[in-house]
C-alpha cells in the first residue's frame, strides 16, 4: 500500500486484520520508515504487536483491545505524522526487512 492520512490508518489497519487469517499481517511505518509498529495475527482472536522506534517492545492483545493500544502506539510513534505506509506482511518472518529509507 502506498501513503495513507494518519486519521485514517487506525481503522484501515484493524479492518484489515479482521479479515487476515492466522500468520498473516500488517507492517505501518512513518514516511522516512525508520520508525513503525508490526502486526500480525497469532490465533483467531490473539495479535502481536512489535513496536520499533521511540521504543522497542511486544505486546500480545485480544481483539477487544487492539484498536485503543494501537492507538496510543500510533500516537507515540508518528506525534507529527500526516501520512504513514502501510505494508501487508505473508509471514511474521519479513517483520523488520529493510525497505528503501529516503
Amino acid at each position: 500500500m502506498a501513503l495513507v492520512n494518519l486519521e485514517s490508518a487506525l481503522r484501515k489497519a484493524v479492518f484489515s486484520l479482521k479479515k487476515c487469517s492466522p500468520g498473516c499481517g500488517l507492517e505501518i511505518l512513518s514516511y522516512k520508515r525508520n520508525r513503525g509498529v508490526s502486526i500480525w495475527k497469532c490465533q483467531d482472536e490473539t495479535y502481536m504487536l512489535r513496536e520499533h522506534g521511540y521504543l522497542e517492545q511486544r505486546v500480545e492483545v485480544e481483539e477487544g483491545e487492539l484498536t485503543k493500544i494501537l492507538k496510543a502506539i500510533m500516537k507515540r510513534e508518528f506525534p507529527r505524522s500526516r501520512k504513514v505506509r502501510i505494508y501487508s506482511l505473508k509471514d511474521p518472518s519479513l517483520v523488520g526487512i529493510k525497505r528503501k529509507i529516503l
